[in-house]
Parts: C-alpha cells; sequence; structure tokens
C-alpha cells in the first residue's frame, strides 16, 4: 500500500474500493512493528481491537451505513484523550493502570464517521513540555533527525503522521502543542477557536485554555477532520454552535484580496534567521497570489509568556489535585495514613515537569501571591485579547512563525526549563485570547529541518486561516522526511 497517501486520499480508495479497511489498518500496523522501535510515537498499540473494528467498518461501508470521507481511515488519538477500555495514561505513571469507562466527544465523533483507532500516541506528560522527553514511556524521536525532539506536548501524535505510522491524529493545543510538534515534524495542525471542539474527554491541563485538533499531512485533511470533530456538546458547558463549520468550502486556491497583517514584534530578536526568511518568503508568495500584506505592532508580545505559565500552572495545579491514589491510577505500596499515601503517591507517580508546574501553580493562587500573580496575569490575558481584536479589525489572517527555531537537540532544552517555555513565545498568546491557528509547512532549514508558517485567525473563523494556508500550500510540494520513504527492513 502507498504509505504517502493523504487520509482523504485513503478514504477514496476505500470507497471506490481499491483496497479494504482490513488491508489498510493491517498496512499502517504493520509498518508500526517496523518503525517504532526508533520513533516511540506510541504509548498504546491495539493491533486486535484494530483489525476488529476495520471488519465492521467495512460490513458498514459495503452497506452504504458508512460514506464520509475517512469512513475507514486509521488514526492515533492523543493520549490525554479519553476511550472506554483503552488505556489513557496521560504518559504518566500515576495513570499507569487507568482504562476509562467513557469515550471523548471528539473521538466519537471519529468513530461515528468511520475511524480505526490503531492506538495512543506519547506526549509529554499530562501535557506539560514542549518536546515530547517528559513522557514516562520515554521520549518520541524526530523521524527527520532521530537526535531531535518531535516537538511536544501532541509530538506523538505529530512524529507519528510524519512517519506515515498513521494517516492522520488528534492532538490537543494548550500553548501550541499541536502548532508547535507540527511544524518540527514537518506536517499540518489547526488548534481550532476555543469552544469549537468539545473538550469532554480530554483529561484536562489548563482547562481555559486546551483545545482538541487534528493533525495531518495536508491542509485538506485537517479541514475534514476539523468538520467532523466540531459542534457543540451537552456535556461541555464551554463547547459552542457555530452554523460557520463548512471548514471544506474554504478549500479554494484564492486570496485576492485578502488582508494579511505581519506583527513586527514576531520578527525580533531570538528568531533564528532562516526560519525568518522562510516565513517571509511565503508571505511574498500569498502576496503575488493577490492578497494584501503588511506588517503592524501587535504589542504586549513579551507579556504572553510569563501571563500564560502563571495561568497555565494555576489551572493544573487545581486540574491534577485528582490523581491522589484514591480513585484511579497508580498508588504508592507503602504508606503510613491517609496524607502519607497522598504525598508519596504524588512525589513517586509525577514526572520532574509537572511538579514543577504543579508548584508554580500553587504559589501563584496562594494568598500573598494570588493578586500579584495570577489576578495581574488575568488582565494582561485580557489585555492580549483586546489587541488581538484590534488588529483583526483591519485583517483577516495574521501571519507568522510557529517556533523561533526548527527541532531542537534531545535535551537541549530540559536542561533549562526556560529555554523551554520561551520557545513557546508565537503560540501560546493564541490560546491566552481563544483564537483558531494553523501551522504548516514552508521550506526548510540547512540542516534540512522542516520550517512551519502559523496563521492566526479571528474567533471561529477557522475559514480564513484554511483558505490563506490552502492557497500558500498551492505553491509548494508535501516533503516526506527520508524516515518515511526508506525501504522496509
Amino acid at each position: 500500500m502507498d504509505m504517502s497517501l493523504t487520509a482523504v486520499e485513503l478514504g477514496k480508495k476505500i470507497k471506490n474500493k481499491e483496497i479494504s479497511v482490513v488491508e489498510a489498518t493491517a498496512a499502517y500496523l504493520d509498518r508500526l512493528e517496523v518503525k517504532e522501535k526508533d520513533i516511540n510515537a506510541f504509548v498504546t498499540v491495539d493491533r486486535e481491537g484494530a483489525l476488529k473494528r476495520a471488519e465492521e467498518v467495512q460490513k458498514l461501508i459495503d452497506e452504504g451505513k458508512l460514506e464520509g470521507p475517512l469512513a475507514g481511515v486509521p488514526v492515533g488519538i492523543k493520549d490525554n484523550m479519553c476511550i472506554d477500555g483503552m488505556l489513557t495514561t496521560c504518559s504518566s505513571k500515576i495513570l499507569e493502570n487507568f482504562k476509562p469507562t467513557y469515550t471523548a466527544t471528539a473521538v466519537e465523533k471519529l468513530m461515528a464517521a468511520g475511524a480505526v483507532i490503531i492506538g495512543k500516541t506519547n506526549m509529554d506528560e499530562f501535557a506539560m513540555g514542549s518536546t515530547t522527553e517528559t513522557s514516562y514511556y520515554g521520549e518520541t524521536k524526530n523521524p527527520w533527525d532521530l537526535n531531535r525532539v518531535p516537538g511536544g506536548s501532541s509530538g506523538g501524535s505529530a512524529a507519528a503522521v510524519a512517519a506515515e505510522e498513521v494517516p492522520y491524529a488528534l492532538g490537543s493545543d494548550t500553548g501550541g502543542s499541536i502548532r508547535q510538534p507540527a511544524s518540527f515534524c514537518g506536517v499540518t495542525g489547526i488548534k481550532p477557536t476555543y469552544g469549537r471542539v468539545s473538550r469532554y474527554g480530554l483529561i484536562a491541563y489548563g482547562s481555559s485554555l486546551d483545545q482538541i485538533g487534528p493533525i495531518a499531512k495536508d491542509v485538506t485533511d485537517c479541514a475534514v477532520i476539523l468538520e467532523i470533530i466540531c459542534g457543540k456538546d451537552e456535556k461541555d458547558s464551554t463547547s459552542v454552535k457555530e452554523a460557520n463549520d463548512d471548514f471544506t468550502k474554504a478549500l479554494v486556491d484564492d486570496v485576492a484580496g485578502m488582508k494579511i497583517g505581519i506583527p513586527r514584534d514576531y520578527f525580533g530578536e531570538g528568531l533564528d534567521l532562516e526560519v525568518r526568511e522562510h516565513v517571509m518568503a511565503a508571505a511574498k508568495a500569498l502576496e503575488a497570489k493577490g492578497a494584501v500584506v503588511e506588517e503592524f505592532d501587535l504589542s504586549l508580545v513579551e507579556y504572553a509568556i510569563p501571563a500564560y505559565y502563571i495561568i497555565a500552572s494555576a489551572e493544573a495545579s487545581s486540574n491534577l489535585e485528582r490523581f491522589d491514589g484514591v480513585k484511579y491510577g497508580y498508588r504508592t505500596k507503602e504508606f503510613s495514613d491517609l496524607h502519607n499515601m497522598y504525598k508519596k503517591t504524588r512525589s513517586e507517580g509525577f514526572g520532574a515537569e509537572v511538579k514543577r508546574r504543579i508548584m508554580l501553580g500553587s504559589f501563584v493562587l496562594s494568598s500573598g501571591y494570588f493578586d500579584a500573580y495570577y489576578m495581574k496575569a488575568l488582565r494582561t490575558k485580557a489585555l492580549i485579547k483586546q489587541a488581538f481584536d484590534k488588529a483583526f479589525d483591519k485583517y483577516d489572517v495574521i501571519l507568522g512563525p510557529v517556533a523561533p527555531t526548527t527541532a531542537l537537540k534531545m535535551g537541549e532544552s530540559l536542561s533549562d526549563p526556560i529555554k523551554m517555555y520561551l520557545g513557546d513565545i508565537y503560540t501560546v498568546s493564541v490560546n491566552l485570547a481563544g483564537l483558531p491557528g494553523i501551522s504548516l509547512p514552508c521550506g526548510r532549514d540547512r540542516n534540512g529541518l522542516p520550517i512551519g508558517l502559523q496563521l492566526l485567525g479571528k474567533h471561529f473563523d477557522e475559514k480564513s486561516i484554511i483558505r490563506a494556508a490552502y492557497a500558500y500550500e498551492r505553491t509548494r510540494a508535501y516533503e516526506r522526511p527520508a524516515f518515511a520513504v526508506e525501504k522496509e527492513a
């Protein structure tokens, strides 16, 4: 089977009976067996369950009960989304034996559309990290260079798509966790508007920031996936019903008259020269297609990182309180009393980065520092949203880099957490403002590593960023890492 097919292309072949669902599923499972020893993109692979599901889906397709574009197409799910009866660990020791009794709404919607779940993808523990090195199950490698990180926290999902272990995957984005790994791995990812996709069944990191979204090979796949998983959900009060959700209608190669703003603040100190050159070349390509491109001052960019890490850590310290060894997950073997059991379970069950953020969150929420840090961060969040609202009064789309650099070498940022945090400078403000954003490849650096282009839109205007991304994508072919195309062992 041709592993270079996009999810939509594979769906068409299944629909046209050129390949069966079982054949496609088996092909990806066999590839996983060969590639996983190098990549480590998955925490759990459900071979038996996937093949059984493939047979069921094929029967429904044959009976005419499943006709969608992704019916029968295999998928990987980030390991912080619950699936009934399937191990869901958040890549943490503290959930090493947790099997939920319910399924996340976004995953249910994919299954209703005929998806075949291959397994759960690796991630930074509880989505806390930008490299997928903090996983209890070992780091994931970047298919472009096995000595480099795939980004994070959805690094397993992005690496699995780049290495062609699955045609597409779901990730979650709290401060760039879909867009940054998509950039590092040379694939495409969408972080939808906050509320566009239900968070029910997503194990929370920062509840006011988290959003589920697709990672795939191209813009078309991402638009089709987003169309399936979006919508109001009675189980999530923050989800919203928006009529403007026919994203595939935005797949037109036409940006004539579209106004695109480039924040000068994104192109200052710290941005790699090659990243700058390729992102600006992408802007020129869109301008050549008729878009109106101009630079502007966004302001408040330098405050995004501190505001984000204060808010996200505060919410994390609250959300992770439930993991105490009482109801589910890991429990320490020896303890003297209830409080000692809590303490030892959490000390042994959580990794260093998760402990760091819980402590930071507890600190900023404490009575002496609540106003000085947490309330100030919330006010900054509101000001950042206002700055974006003002920009979108003038522009349809904002264009910039996804990350200051291409994929880092393993261990480079783990030794310096502040450096890792600063790497999120172009992504976190999007979550603070609740905006939609897309990352797609726009070239490679001198080491042959992918560079990502980021396009941001107004609230619930995913269609504008999809349209601009699709038009840009027409100017360059999708590139596969050597790891994906080499002959199988």
